[in-house]
């Protein structure tokens, strides 16, 4: 019996991206025909035509295109989590719907994986993205890396496939502050790394904006070490201590030499520095507090309006 293998495949507006997807998936069957293939769409809450694009394939072809309809934009990580509710395979590739992935790492990670590895991450050896986001992000792995006990891989994203197993432990994390790709850490498992060159983007843009890759980089900290809340206590720490040594600085030079009128902008510039590190510190508690807020509350990580034209 054929072991069957789940390409995931979320997607926000990318209509114009189908034509060469397909293309991609055609050739996964053609090059691998010793395993059952099933390639499961997540639409987004997308406000093009991509909803349309996944039916049509699904329609056409039944036996290998899935399809999950979100209720709305709930973001890629979430996008995700649901598509390791519903797909089937015994084990799960993940890949970009803009086909940056190219699909010739497949059976390198079908390879790796029948030999006995449950998590097969691709890590990128050359990137088409800009250099200051490349090395923004090198430092930010690398930051992370310093700061939890958890391995965080260097130069690796969603790319990768996934075992049964690990896919049944990351449906038990319902968390809805997610941070997939240290949960793929955290939950351990048997791991090999495998090197592929990103393919420049065929259509259309990339949705990622500053401000939601600075929010995941944010969700990263915050999810899998306290060091900010460490780091604010340090500080803390530091600040009084300066604070008191320039007290017995000032009652010194005051027994010494009297007591003339202080300068102004000395008095403003420490009160500026101690009420921005007081602010840092309450950003930092915010963030754990918000994240606690939001998890308390217990709602579900999304709702499918239709799976396969079956509504939910």
């Amino acid at each position: 019996m054929k072991k069957k293998i789940t390409i995931l495949l979320p997607a926000y507006n990318e209509e114009a991206c189908f034509d060469f997807l397909r293309e991609c998936m055609d050739q996964v069957l053609k090059d691998n025909p010793a395993y059952e293939w099933e390639f499961l769409f997540v639409n987004d809450g997308s406000t093009d035509g991509t909803l349309d694009k996944m039916m049509a394939l699904y329609h056409a072809d039944p036996q290998h295109w899935s399809y999950i309809d979100l209720s709305r934009n709930y973001g890629k990580e979430v996008a995700m989590m649901a598509g390791f509710d519903y797909a089937k395979g015994d084990a799960v590739i993940i890949m970009d719907a803009d086909m940056q992935h190219p699909v010739s790492a497949i059976p390198e990670m079908l390879k790796w994986w029948e030999e006995g590895y449950d998590d097969v991450f691709a890590q990128r050896r050359s990137s088409r993205e800009s250099w200051l986001k490349k090395k923004t992000s090198q430092w930010y792995y690398s930051m992370l890396q310093n700061l939890t006990r958890v391995p965080i891989q260097k130069n690796t994203g969603d790319f990768r496939l996934l075992d049964r197993t690990c896919i049944e432990a990351l449906r038990k994390m319902r968390e809805s502050e997610r941070n997939t790709k240290g949960l793929y850490s955290w939950i351990g498992f048997k791991k090999k790394g495998i090197y592929y060159d990103q393919l420049e983007r065929q259509q259309g843009t990339s949705k990622w904006k500053f401000f939601q890759l600075v929010n995941l980089a944010i969700n990263g900290m915050t999810s899998y070490t306290v060091a900010p809340l460490r780091i604010a206590m340090y500080m803390g720490i530091g600040v009084s201590f300066v604070a008191f040594v320039y007290l017995l600085y000032i009652l010194i030079k005051t027994l010494l030499y009297g007591d003339p009128v202080a300068g102004y902008p000395t008095l403003m510039v420490t009160i500026l520095f101690l009420g921005g590190v007081q602010l840092l510190t309450i950003g930092v508690l915010g963030e754990y507090l918000g994240r606690i807020f939001n998890e308390t509350k217990n709602r579900p990580g999304y709702f499918v309006r239709r799976y396969n034209d079956a509504k939910v």
